[in-house]
């Protein structure tokens, strides 16, 4: 690994408002190198996910990393997307222009492969959306638990509310199947190989308000406040001169407006950022082994994450499922970071200013 970088990182998405802060976050760490984005069909299409992450890429001067197509359904259901939540074309209420650089000709399943391969031990693989590609990447290659650095994924709720039905997750239940086929191949593996399960329990207490939106205009040293307020009305565009805060401002205001119809409040949940973060060791959590079962065949349950903790189905553990973090932490690093980043891309007459 080149001097400085001391995480590489392969990232599966479904991207999405929370995938698209994620991605830039980790676009803004200088010792992350990113070596691909494979997308999966979730939050939207997969083609739309390849579009949005490559206008992303380009957007914060990192073209040139390959983004690839892969599953565009699930592995045994219909597809059902959510552009209620993410808008319709999964960034919300933002707008970029189509991307330059061109969709990969490889399939997320040979980046996967062939990338872990290449560097055994040395990749992080982070999937914030279904788990469709590296279930079917697994098909390919069983070893790749035993060949990545470490997994961390974005999915699942234990003891606690789901936010698609009331016991499943949006990732796991987009494709279950795909979900239990990953935690089989990680079953007996040393505690220190079983994949980091942001599940919703940690990631809902990662809840971006208005006054966080503020704090990233601030950090990119912005001349105006960035004010995105339950106030106004829906659909107030940003009127930021940098380019990263008005994207990521547009994108966000829509995902709050989704959380309030909801009556969840004028809040965002960053679930995906904070399992970036996690990923490259950028923010404290604790986590529990834990044998995890994904109900497949049940009507009402599909989609259902169930963890035994205590060893009662005298199964090894495939899952170390995180229990405790710290919000404000990880807020202080996003805003930081991503900030710094934003500074970066501003216009010159706003740095000069």
């Amino acid at each position: 690994m080149d001097a400085g970088l001391t995480h590489s990182v392969l990232m599966d998405v479904d991207t999405g408002i929370d995938d698209a802060l994620a991605l830039v976050y980790l676009l803004s760490r200088p010792e992350v190198r990113l070596e691909a984005i494979t997308c999966t069909a979730g939050n939207v299409g997969a083609r739309q996910v390849a579009l949005n992450n490559l206008a992303l890429l380009e957007l914060c001067g990192k073209s040139g990393i390959e983004v690839a197509v892969g599953a565009e359904v699930p592995l045994e259901i219909p597809l059902v997307t959510t552009e209620e939540t993410h808008g319709p074309q999964g960034i919300g209420y933002a707008e970029l222009p189509p991307p330059v650089q061109q969709i990969s000709p490889r399939h997320a399943v040979d980046v996967w492969v062939d990338t872990v391969r290449a560097r055994p031990g040395q990749i992080t693989g982070l999937i914030t959306g279904p788990l469709t590609n590296f279930a079917l990447a697994l098909r390919r290659e069983p070893g790749l638990p035993a060949l990545l650095k470490g997994l961390v994924i974005m999915g699942g709720c234990f003891n606690y509310q789901g936010n698609t039905t009331p016991t499943a997750e949006w990732n796991v239940s987009v494709d279950p199947h795909a979900a239990q086929e990953v935690f089989t191949a990680y079953s007996g593996l040393p505690e220190d190989r079983l994949p980091v399960v942001c599940a919703l329990e940690t990631t809902e207490r990662i809840e971006l308000r208005p006054e966080h939106l503020q704090r990233l205009a601030e950090a990119a040293g912005a001349r105006e406040p960035e004010l995105v307020l339950p106030g106004q009305p829906e659909g107030q565009r940003s009127v930021s001169d940098n380019p990263l805060v008005a994207c990521l401002s547009d994108a966000i205001r829509f995902y709050l407006e989704f959380h309030r119809l909801y009556d969840q409040g004028y809040i965002a949940h960053m679930h995906d950022a904070f399992a970036a973060a996690a990923a490259i060791g950028r923010t404290p959590f604790r986590t529990r082994t834990a044998t995890v079962h994904v109900e497949t065949a049940s009507p009402r349950l599909i989609g259902t994450t169930v963890a035994d903790f205590r060893g009662i189905w005298n199964e090894p553990p495939n899952a170390r499922i995180v229990t405790w973090n710290e919000p404000e932490q990880c807020f202080d690093e996003l805003i930081s970071s991503v900030g710094a980043l934003a500074r970066m891309l501003a216009p010159r007459s706003a740095v000069e200013s």
